[in-house]
């Protein structure tokens, strides 16, 4: 363990998570003048959220190279990263850390059955019945593997003779003790393919808000029952929050969602935060002390 006075440094495009009592904060990259430098993946950060004390601990096993844009979340103190941008482009692969043991060893999930999403970055993830469930993103498939234009929208500016860029809203499972991928058909209108956007999990259900298509931005919300896999489009009943990316979206309870920050569709900063009622569709900006700290982006 390395005690150290000063904080975590600065970074986007990380991996940040509650567990055990620590806010646990992993890659990401800094801005180093006009090039975007990846911060070290052997390393990862925990604040205590009593003390307010930052604590450095180095990783070690099968190291993920250092990237953004990669997607954590945890899972019975288990955190996985899947996906993001390294410096040989987007991948798909998936890392898992014990963060309770005081190891902080690193394993490279293989042999696992069924087929993984393409590589992709800045997608979502939620976690249900011992479930990943990841939804979206921005990255790179061969045309064959294009079915249609519902569900990956084509970055015009981005492409390399059959190898494709762009964004999609596909829906990929892996079961954490069956070691499986697999892509569940879905039902309903699936929200229009995005990245950048923001997840939470309430239940059952799994909530989408905002994210980035093209040059656009947006601010609707969906939900994906996550056992019968079927979407429903929430139309809000008041004023709506700017639409928007790199925002974060959390449970706060059993009928609300918080929404805050993000990059706004003229690339500003965002400082404002909202709750969206569940039950009653409502969202409600709150006034707090931090509207001069505008972030992004950070999952």
């Amino acid at each position: 363990i390395y005690m150290s006075q000063l904080v975590a440094r600065e970074r986007s495009g990380h991996a940040a998570l509650m567990e055990g009592g620590f806010l646990h904060v992993w890659g990401g990259y800094v801005a180093v003048g006009d090039e975007e430098v990846f911060l070290p993946s052997d390393e990862i950060w925990l604040y205590d959220t009593e003390s307010g004390i930052w604590v450095m601990h180095k990783m070690q096993g099968e190291i993920p190279p250092p990237m953004s844009g990669t997607c954590g979340c945890s899972l019975d103190g288990v955190m996985y990263i899947f996906g993001g941008c390294d410096d040989h482009g987007h991948t798909n692969q998936l890392y898992s850390v014990n963060l309770l043991d005081g190891k902080y060893t690193w394993r490279k999930v293989t042999k696992a059955a069924g087929t993984p999403p393409s590589p992709r970055d800045k997608l979502s993830c939620w976690v249900h019945n011992y479930r990943l469930i990841y939804f979206g993103g921005y990255g790179h498939k061969r045309l064959r593997e294009i079915s249609n234009s519902r569900s990956f929208i084509v970055d015009e500016a981005s492409w390399v003779e059959e190898v494709f860029w762009g964004w999609n809203n596909e829906v990929h499972v892996f079961d954490s003790r069956a070691n499986k991928w697999s892509e569940p058909s879905t039902r309903g209108l699936a929200p229009a393919p995005r990245a950048a956007h923001s997840s939470a999990t309430v239940g059952n259900k799994g909530y989408v808000c905002g994210g980035r298509v093209v040059e656009t931005r947006r601010s609707d919300i969906h939900c994906l029952d996550l056992d019968s896999w079927t979407w429903t489009e929430i139309i809000p009943t008041s004023a709506v929050p700017v639409g928007r990316s790199w925002h974060t979206l959390t449970a706060v309870s059993d009928s609300a969602l918080f929404l805050f920050g993000g990059l706004s569709v003229n690339c500003e900063p965002l400082s404002d935060g909202w709750i969206f009622n569940i039950q009653t569709r409502e969202w409600k900006e709150l006034n707090h002390q931090h509207k001069n700290k505008p972030r992004y982006p950070g999952w």
